[in-house]
Formats: structure tokens, C-alpha cells, sequence
């Protein structure tokens, strides 16, 4: 990810700099007349990573929503929900956005936590600075299955409409009957989901090894991982609640 880090304090350049430290080919923005702290802070570990700004620091954010895939701003999340809300799209294109207090105790992703990869983006940074993670949504605050994330990090890619990623996405956190066929890839994925996941499978999800195993009467959703394409009856059945994923 390219990531643009944003501190409009004097002591919260500080905290840039480590944040900047902790994600390579970060760059530090910040005010003109805080020059000298930004460059002393990323000097160490990232010479030439500091860019100060004239001007208010909502006139930037349009040229920073369309360079980088994820913001850190030390500033207020108030604040920082006002500056971006002018310029949000959809979740399939905004850059992730991560608030960090300028103390360092808390790191909250705001915008594009699971596609964007705020709340991974998160999870890092909380390790690194020693502060707590804030995740906010449901799969993440209950530790369930994040369908949209399925794999994500061994490669896999998933086809499913936006539709269906929400009406697949209700059923697994509102703990309905959720069906998860797997027939090829690393099975070695739940431990690395998302920010990481402790224990067995939540208990509505119930594993196949096929697809033609399934009574799709039984369940709200299901969760295919397969190389194959969908038997067209199978698909008629499942129109709307089934998210594919194709291991790579």
C-alpha cells in the first residue's frame, strides 16, 4: 500500500515519525512551519519522506485520496470525518483511513476497514506503537468470518456482487446458517484471517468438502472456495447468497 501520513501538531509529528518508520515508502505531510520536526522525525529511518504543505489541510485531501491507498491522520477523528466525508465514493475505490490519537493510545480505522485494508492497516499499527486497535465492525469485534477478506492474504480473489458480499456478510455475523465448501487452496487460513483469529470456526459456520454436498435449504449463505465454475442449477439455487473464491 502507499500510504500518506498526516500530523498538524507539533507533538504529533513526533508520533508520525514512528508511524512512518513502521510502513515502508510511507510519506510524512505536514504544515510548512513545522519543517524542521518533520524532517528531524523521519531522518533516521526514512530521509526525504517528509512534504509540508501551505494552507489548511482539508485543501490536500482530494490530491491524497487519489495518490494513496491509505491515510494515517494524527488528528481528531471528529475532524478527520469532516474532512474526508466531501470526498468519499464507494468502498471499492476510497483509500483506507486510520486515525491515531496524537498520545499513541489508540489506532481506529475510519474508512474502507475491510476492502481497503484499514482495519489490517490497524492491527499494525497497534503492535507496532503499543496502542489499541479500535475495530468497529462486526466481524472484526466479534472475530468471525470477514467474507470479504476470505483468503486475502494467501491471494485468493472472490466473485460476488455487492448484494450478495452484504446478504452473505448479515448472515455470518447475525450467526445464521452459513455453508463453507472448500475444495482446493490452503486450507491454513483462519489462524492469519483478517487481524487474526483465536480459536475454532464460529459455531454457524458447518464445512464441506463439495458443493453438491449442500442442501442449500439449510443455510442463508454460502461461502464456495473452488477452481471450478458453479453447476448452473446449483447457481439458480443460490442467486444472491453465495460469494466464489478462486485460490490462486
Amino acid at each position: 500500500m502507499k500510504i500518506a501520513v498526516v500530523s498538524i501538531t507539533k507533538h504529533g509529528i513526533a508520533l508520525a515519525g514512528k508511524v512512518v518508520a513502521a510502513l515502508p515508502g510511507a510519506q510524512l505531510f505536514t504544515p510548512g512551519k513545522f519543517r524542521a520536526e518533520a524532517d528531524a522525525a523521519v531522518a533516521s529511518t526514512s530521509p526525504g519522506a517528509a512534504h509540508c504543505y501551505e494552507g489548511k489541510v482539508g485543501d490536500q485531501v482530494p490530491a491524497l485520496f487519489a495518490a494513496f491507498d491509505g491515510i494515517v491522520c494524527i488528528v481528531s477523528l471528529g475532524a478527520v470525518v469532516r474532512l474526508i466525508a466531501p470526498h468519499l465514493k464507494n468502498k471499492e475505490t476510497d483509500p483506507a483511513v486510520v486515525v491515531v490519537d496524537e498520545a499513541g493510545k489508540f489506532v481506529i480505522p475510519v474508512l474502507s476497514g475491510h476492502l481497503g485494508g484499514a482495519n489490517q492497516l490497524a492491527g499494525h499499527l497497534a503492535t507496532v506503537l503499543g496502542a489499541q486497535p479500535v475495530l468497529t465492525t462486526a466481524s472484526d469485534a466479534r472475530e468471525t468470518i470477514a467474507v470479504d477478506l476470505l483468503g486475502r492474504e494467501l491471494g485468493w480473489t472472490f466473485d460476488a456482487t455487492h448484494d450478495e458480499i452484504v446478504r452473505c456478510s448479515a448472515a455470518m455475523v447475525n450467526d445464521e446458517a452459513v455453508a463453507l465448501v472448500q475444495e482446493t487452496g490452503s486450507t491454513d487460513w483462519w489462524a492469519s484471517h483478517a487481524n487474526g483469529r483465536k480459536g475454532p470456526l464460529p459455531a454457524n459456520v458447518t464445512q464441506f468438502g463439495r458443493l453438491e454436498e449442500v442442501d442449500p435449504d439449510r443455510f442463508a449463505a454460502v461461502l464456495w472456495i473452488s477452481q471450478r465454475e458453479m453447476p448452473a442449477a446449483i447457481a439458480a439455487q443460490l442467486a444472491g447468497r453465495r460469494v466464489v473464491y478462486r485460490p490462486q
